[in-house]
């Protein structure tokens, strides 16, 4: 008995060591790495990163890309984007957008007057509701010869529209030449009887106009002043120098107005006859992929066709239809975890409106009990922070000033599948200023309300929409 009380002890003893020697040799890594904002060490439930990898790089990062059928992908606001000036992004204001976005969004399935609503709210004393907030831009060629254009791309959104010349109402400023129809062979009207014409009010929710025999689109985003409308016409669209799309149907915008700045205008991948998903179904299947950078500083990458999948493990959920005319891609939420340790939220609370997924959307919002859960639990684990005072919508912030490593819990989605999703640290924490770091999430201010899954919650993962096969994907490092 005593040798085998021995062995064990010695047993025991030589992995107490053999842990230690591990830990050890992460905290010697960390400290090599904090320079380089590289070193993250995973344990089952928490994630230990330097505070320096939350800041943005001044320089940009190239990134994974995949295929020729793939466009790079680059935050709207960051070093890597052709439209950069070189300001970093005011958080006040994005979130703002952001608020006013869900606002709209969420009239879409209420169908609550959208303008009425946000005069009437704090939101729109300050902004307005257009593309813009915490966005990723991609590059396509438009036209024969083609003119590179940067977009905006959005899930959330069916037309694709650029501004076009002559600007018979008006055009906002933007970095890019804009696109004059009258230089390419390839630019066709649509005609007003044409059935591609009739199709615009289910992506665009609004009926066409005609002049001259000629469809006129009129696109709004929630308020009187955020609108594009012009040409519903036909183009060659060309993604890479050997995917070339002939008829093209897009938006020529010849009136341009509000909260649109610098970007040439959108591409729309929402579930829609006209969304650029559809137009190419026979050449990728209905099939994207996309992965947003987990800095503002790195490159994502945008890619069609069911070969797209670069990610060696990716597990897929269920497209759910939140509602019978959405143009919005749903999910479905079937609950959350923090540290490993599931929340106690009652299952009516995700199921009450659903949930769509938005690249379009920064925050996740979610119903308040649900918000109130993850907030407690995470303040929890977080105690030995020192709490800053509330940014906006975040009310969980920390100043992290003193402190060069950070130790954030897993936050785990569990989505239908069932599959489970642990978030990328740069889905957990957002910074707001150098001393100031948030918790990525907001409430959506009723158990009612339909839940947004946003975009920095999907940073990092390579984000699958096989929407012929009827479900959406999650790859873990996507990209980095």
């Amino acid at each position: 008995m005593t040798a085998r009380m021995t062995k064990m002890t010695t047993a025991a003893s030589s992995c107490a060591s053999f842990l230690i020697k591990i830990l050890l040799r992460a905290s010697f890594l960390c400290l090599l790495c904090l320079s380089e904002k590289a070193c993250v060490v995973h344990g089952a439930d928490e994630i230990t990163l330097p505070v320096s990898s939350l800041f943005p790089s001044p320089n940009c990062k190239a990134s994974t890309t995949n295929g020729s059928s793939t466009l790079k992908l680059v935050h709207k606001h960051g070093p890597c984007s052709p439209l950069f000036n070189g300001e970093l992004a005011n958080y006040t204001q994005f979130l703002l957008e952001d608020s006013a976005r869900a606002k709209w969004i969420r009239s879409q399935f209420s169908g609550t007057n959208t303008a009425n609503d946000l005069k009437g709210s704090a939101v729109s004393v300050q902004a307005k509701y257009g593309p813009g907030g915490e966005s990723y831009l991609v590059t396509i060629g438009l036209g024969t010869p083609k003119k590179d254009l940067t977009l905006l791309f959005d899930t959330g959104s069916a037309l694709t529209w650029t501004q076009c010349e002559p600007c018979i109402g008006s055009c906002y400023n933007q970095t890019e030449a804009i696109f004059d129809p009258s230089q390419s062979s390839s630019y066709a009207n649509t005609s007003c009887s044409s059935p591609s014409c009739s199709q615009l009010p289910s992506g665009t929710g609004r009926q066409p106009g005609c002049i001259d025999s000629t469809c006129v689109y009129d696109q709004r985003y929630g308020d009187r002043e955020s609108f594009t409308m012009g040409f519903f016409a036909t183009e060659t669209l060309t993604l890479s120098p050997t995917d070339v799309i002939s008829g093209f149907q897009f938006g020529c915008g010849q009136n341009n107005q509000g909260n649109f700045k610098e970007f040439a205008g959108l591409l729309g991948l929402a579930r829609d006859r006209i969304s650029l998903v559809e137009q190419s179904a026979t050449k990728y299947g209905r099939s994207f992929s996309y992965c947003l950078p987990p800095s503002i500083s790195s490159t994502g990458y945008l890619t069609f066709g069911k070969g797209s999948v670069t990610s060696a493990s990716v597990s897929f959920t269920p497209i759910s239809m939140v509602s019978q005319s959405s143009i919005f891609y749903g999910i479905d939420i079937i609950g959350i975890s923090v540290g490993g340790k599931p929340l106690s939220i009652p299952s009516t609370v995700f199921s009450n409106a659903g949930t769509i997924i938005d690249s379009g959307t920064t925050i996740t919002q979610l119903p308040p009990t649900a918000y109130s859960a993850l907030r407690s639990a995470f303040r929890q684990a977080m105690t030995k922070y020192k709490m800053s005072t509330p940014a906006s919508s975040f009310d969980t912030c920390y100043d992290l000033s003193g402190s060069t490593m950070v130790t954030v819990p897993v936050i785990t989605f569990s989505f239908n599948g069932p599959i489970d999703i642990n978030l990328d640290p740069s889905g957990v924490l957002i910074l707001v200023d150098p001393s100031k770091v948030c918790l990525a999430f907001a409430s959506s201010g009723d158990d009612r309300d339909l839940s947004i899954y946003g975009n920095i919650q999907q940073r990092s993962f390579e984000v699958v929409y096989d929407v012929a096969g009827g479900r959406i994907g999650f790859g873990a490092q996507g990209c980095s």
